[in-house]
């Protein structure tokens, strides 16, 4: 997926937002800001959003001396998601539909994200879980639910620290057996990292590996050669978040993209509205499917 022209003000807000986090120093903002925006000024808007965004929070690293700017936000969002596991989980067990009730609350999950929203409250994360449970889904769960069956390898690509505690509850409707989560190799804004998968318990569900990337999103051109020989011989991938589908949207591969539509952007991309709960398979697999 394309940069589009809305996209380049949102470089900006998280530019300030991530810098700002890290040091209150305004000559470090002013700094990291006027080299956002002349690369921004000369970027090719062919590239993916994410790749921008990699660049820019490698210069805040760069810039501040911090390796991780989120990693506070990371822990707390691990353990707030941590606490609401044991709802989850029930919630799962108790409903009539068990898989459409575990995507919904994986896709609940996707707020956690602060390179969208540097402010985000314990008490948004609740109240979108529980909007999430009777909101409009756009999604064929029955297609999933065949698809996942008749996968045997299944690579699941997380997206944010917290959000991968409700991936837990999906995994563990698919069957943690054939699942194999990748996380990100560096710390990209908030994305899940080894770390996370550790402190989250998600390391004694399902094997864990990383992308060796530190973009906010999955560039196969920036992957380790371990993990893109994983991507390429899984039979399903699903993928989560917003990153994940500005880059991997029009990649060959059979893929199954959740997120909460977060961004007008995106939502225009996917033809959705903004807030939206969604579960779209990749147009990769719909043509492999007509080629028969």
């Amino acid at each position: 997926m394309k940069t589009y022209f809305d996209c380049i003000p949102c470089f900006v807000r998280q530019t300030l937002d991530s810098v700002r986090l890290v040091t209150p120093d305004e000559a470090v903002h002013e700094r990291v800001l006027r080299e956002v925006l002349r690369t921004a000024a000369e970027m090719d808007l062919h590239q993916t959003a994410p790749e921008m965004a990699q660049w820019i929070h490698r210069r805040i690293r760069e810039h501040t001396g911090q390796d991780d700017p989120y990693r506070e936000i990371k822990d707390w969002s691990n353990r707030m998601a941590l606490k609401l596991y044991p709802t989850l989980r029930d919630w799962v067990a108790e409903a009539s539909l068990p898989m459409e009730t575990a995507v919904r609350l994986a896709i609940a999950g996707n707020i956690i994200d602060f390179g969208v929203n540097s402010r985000l409250s314990e008490a948004q994360v609740r109240e979108s879980v529980t909007h999430a449970l009777s909101a409009s889904l756009d999604a064929d769960v029955e297609e999933f639910s065949r698809a996942v069956s008749d996968a045997g390898r299944i690579l699941y690509l997380a997206d944010n620290a917290g959000e991968i505690v409700f991936d837990r509850v999906l995994i563990e409707q698919i069957s943690p057996e054939k699942v194999t989560v990748g996380v990100k190799g560096f710390p990209a804004i908030n994305d899940a990292t080894m770390r996370d998968a550790e402190d989250t318990g998600m390391t004694e569900l399902v094997e864990v590996i990383d992308n060796g990337s530190d973009a906010p999103g999955t560039i196969l051109g920036d992957c380790s050669n371990t993990f893109l020989e994983r991507f390429q011989n899984a039979d399903l991938v699903i993928a989560k978040g917003q990153g994940n589908y500005e880059t991997l949207s029009e990649a060959d591969k059979d893929i199954y993209f959740l997120l909460k539509a977060k961004c007008p952007v995106i939502a225009a991309d996917i033809g959705c509205q903004v807030g939206s709960l969604v579960m779209r398979r990749s147009t990769f697999s719909t043509v492999s499917a007509g080629k028969g």
